[in-house]
């Protein structure tokens, strides 16, 4: 384990993913190649949301194989899906457009918030992303201050005030 550079533990093995922690549900999952945007991002969200209930991966194969419960996440319960989900773009891997593409191709997961978060400005990625039914595109700010703030508020809209869609039962 090391310390990052906001005070996060990160696991070097695989230790964590049979833990009891490992088992409580997500509300956050942040899809971010990038260690230090993603240690802000969870340091961020820590106001509104317990460190324990936010998942970071660090490619789009990783973040497939969580969403879809499979390789290292094949134990994990697929009805407890993330609440949101932060999309970086340029993921190694899978890129960020087609881990969205499969996510909102399956059933269980197409109702699952995801908010692209990247620092791409290009309209082609803008067009994409809501054309693959992104509910949201952020880009990333370069001042730390109103990176956090931007954390924070899109925290707050997601898992305080926004109100998702029912799951009818038949």
């Amino acid at each position: 384990m090391r310390l990052t550079e906001v005070g996060a533990q990160r696991f070097n093995d695989g230790a964590a993913l049979e833990s009891p922690a490992s088992r409580t549900p997500i509300d956050v999952l942040i899809v971010e190649d990038n260690l230090n945007d993603a240690d802000l991002t969870t340091h961020a969200l820590k106001e509104q949301i317990p460190p324990e209930r936010i998942k970071e991966v660090h490619d789009g194969a990783e973040a497939l194989d969580f969403i879809f419960c499979k390789g290292d996440y094949a134990n994990r319960d697929p009805r407890q899906q993330p609440k949101l989900i932060l999309l970086d773009l340029q993921l190694p891997k899978v890129e960020g457009l087609e881990v969205l593409r499969r996510i909102r191709a399956d059933p269980l997961t197409h109702d699952i918030p995801v908010v692209i978060f990247t620092t791409s400005k290009e309209d082609r990625n803008i067009i994409e992303g809501y054309k693959l039914g992104a509910n949201s595109f952020v880009v990333k700010r370069q001042d730390f201050d109103q990176f956090v703030k931007g954390i924070e508020a899109m925290g707050v809209y997601w898992l305080v005030m926004n109100k998702p869609a029912m799951k009818i039962q038949s």
